[in-house]
């Protein structure tokens, strides 16, 4: 099978799975809301595994993708100037969502979430994307490590965004390079393969009612940073007209 050529245009099938996990993602966000201006029952986000399982399929689905994106962009020849570009504008949200979660959670703001992660992770498969299929044992190394590594030492907000932490800390959103490194290494490794051996498994036509998805998916930093203001504003809204 022919692979993918170095001036694809966009993986349509690729977008509409970043869009789909984009809209599960405002679900959840959407119930946490709910849950946190008490429109509903109370509910357990950090412990109870009917939401915990849903945030780790969620990230996993995000970083899978971006590993992904990185392969494609790689074979298509971006450049660093147009990375270090992206990644400014990555890093600036991961900086807003940090100041952001800091006045409605001071107590556990977000110090290290997912666009902070995403940010230092895509700086190290950018690095290492030469390594082939050593990426897929790479990957599993990372993913196994924080379960025989822990150490007081990396407790602290300084040190925990490596992820060798003892115990979780107490923020509303973390995602460590350890062991999420290994599922964007994953995708790296995934997207490498298919870009070479089954491409249209990416670039294929979608069937019309996914059309949608994938043109939400090539927003996704827009999407996610606008969708819980959204959110809350509506909510806030509701709790004012109910009063």
């Amino acid at each position: 099978m022919a692979a993918l050529p170095a001036q694809a245009g966009r993986a349509d099938r690729l977008d509409a799975l970043r869009g789909a996990a984009m809209v599960w993602m405002a679900a959840f966000h959407f119930c946490f809301d709910l849950n946190f201006l008490r429109f509903i029952p109370p509910q357990d986000f950090y412990n109870d595994p009917r939401w915990t399982l849903q945030r780790l399929c969620i990230v996993s689905l995000f970083l899978a993708c971006a590993g992904v994106s990185q392969a494609l962009a790689l074979r298509q020849g971006q450049r660093w100037g147009r990375f270090w570009r992206r990644w400014l504008q990555l890093a600036g949200c991961a900086l807003l969502v940090s100041v952001g979660s800091w006045f409605m959670f001071p107590a556990s703001f977000i110090s290290f979430g997912v666009l902070h992660g995403l940010a230092v992770m895509l700086v190290v498969t950018r690095l290492t994307a030469r390594a082939g299929a050593w990426l897929w044992p790479a990957g599993l190394a990372a993913v196994l490590l924080p379960q025989w590594v822990q150490h007081p030492f990396f407790d602290s907000r300084w040190t925990d965004w490596i992820g060798l932490v003892t115990h979780k800390p107490a923020v509303e959103d973390y995602v460590p390079l350890l062991p999420w490194l290994g599922v964007v290494w994953w995708g790296l490794a995934a997207g490498q393969w298919l870009a070479a051996s089954r491409p249209a498994w990416l670039m294929g036509r979608l069937p019309r009612p996914l059309r949608g998805l994938a043109a939400l998916g090539r927003w996704p930093l827009t999407f996610y940073m606008l969708h819980q203001p959204v959110l809350i504003g509506l909510l806030l809204l509701a709790d004012a007209l109910r009063r």
